[in-house]
């Protein structure tokens, strides 16, 4: 993918002034959730008409039905009505073609191990140039807030596909991960082993892991016992069924993300310790193809692939909604989510991007 534009010095001055503003608060818990391979398309404008089958008789089918209005901003709402009634409400959401805006990965290559280092490490590094289990050279944002006073032990990851634990590096890390066919990594209670069973139930329709909902259960049960400071949870069926081509299954993979996306996000905020005291972080590690032909793919020969979104919301974020006139990317997730969590990652990793300009 060709690199975004540098970022100004007057982003690197407000995300200076941002990351200032976490710190003195004492920071906070961060939840961070990715959308594997949803496309800026859907995101900002929902469902896509043209990519709809129709019937024999050419009315609309049911994923039209249930998706389709008049409008982008509706239809933006109906396919994830969390994120566009109380995120995009209450926080700031970057990449809308638009409004001018652009976000999106500098790593060249368009696909997941590479954004999900880039996302997390602060900068694309060529080494990661394969989706193969190599476990991750770089220290990502997660592994340092680990090895930080105050978050030892406190920082969890959740993802069904088998890939996640290298790129976390888990064995240097120390990160608990759930993935794979066990989403409760160390279970302990009847509800941990209930939730690696329904896995273990459920069809092995991809072979390196189950469907989400497990993964989603696992990442509750952490934050209601485990109590983390830093949870992620990687949501990755909808890219699965974009690359079988089913579009009503990708878009009912979103609107069940948004739900999870909810469901998480109200449980924090009904816990003590969370509530008020807790940021959200949503992306995704790649776009997609920009036409009915290509839309199920992505990497490098895909153009419009590099292209993603990002939405931020919590206590340091001032509500200013869509950015207008922005350029943003994925290497500055790395450092936005050590300032939110009142921790400076650049000063370990110089070499990380400055966190996102969320100031006024």
């Amino acid at each position: 993918m060709p690199s975004l534009l540098r970022i100004s010095v007057a982003v690197l001055v407000v995300a200076a002034s941002f990351a200032g503003t976490s710190a003195q608060t004492g920071g906070s818990n961060v939840i961070i959730v990715t959308i594997d391979g949803l496309r800026w398309q859907e995101f900002f404008g929902g469902a896509q008409r043209e990519y709809f089958k129709r019937g024999t008789n050419g009315s609309a089918g049911p994923a039209e039905q249930r998706f389709w209005r008049d409008g982008p901003g509706a239809r933006r709402t109906a396919l994830m009505p969390f994120v566009w009634s109380v995120v995009a409400v209450n926080g700031q959401v970057f990449g809308d073609d638009s409004a001018g805006s652009r976000a999106g990965v500098t790593n060249g290559l368009w696909f997941s191990y590479p954004g999900y280092n880039e996302m997390f490490a602060g900068a694309a590094d060529a080494r990661i140039d394969s989706n193969n289990k190599i476990p991750n050279p770089n220290v990502t944002v997660l592994e340092w807030l680990n090895k930080r006073p105050g978050f030892a032990g406190r920082v969890a990851a959740f993802g069904s596909w088998d890939v996640l634990p290298s790129i976390l590096n888990v064995e240097r890390s120390g990160i608990p991960v759930g993935t794979g066919w066990q989403p409760v990594p160390r279970p302990d209670t009847d509800r941990d082993r209930a939730v690696n069973q329904l896995a273990a139930d459920l069809p092995r329709y991809w072979e390196y892991g189950p469907f989400d909902a497990p993964i989603v259960y696992a990442a509750l049960e952490s934050l209601r016992t485990q109590r983390p400071r830093v949870l992620y949870v990687m949501l990755g069926e909808g890219d699965e069924w974009a690359h079988e081509g089913k579009y009503d299954l990708y878009l009912d993979a979103t609107k069940r993300a948004d739900a999870f996306i909810q469901r998480i996000w109200d449980a924090a905020q009904s816990m003590d310790g969370y509530a008020g005291r807790t940021s959200l972080i949503l992306t995704t590690d790649h776009g997609r193809g920009d036409t009915l032909k290509d839309w199920s793919d992505h990497g490098r020969d895909v153009p419009a692939a590099e292209r993603t979104w990002i939405a931020v919301m919590g206590p340091a974020v001032p509500a200013l909604g869509v950015r207008k006139d922005v350029r943003v990317s994925t290497s500055q997730i790395a450092a936005t989510i050590a300032a939110l969590a009142g921790e400076d990652f650049r000063a370990g990793s110089p070499q990380a991007a400055a966190p996102l300009p969320t100031g006024k």
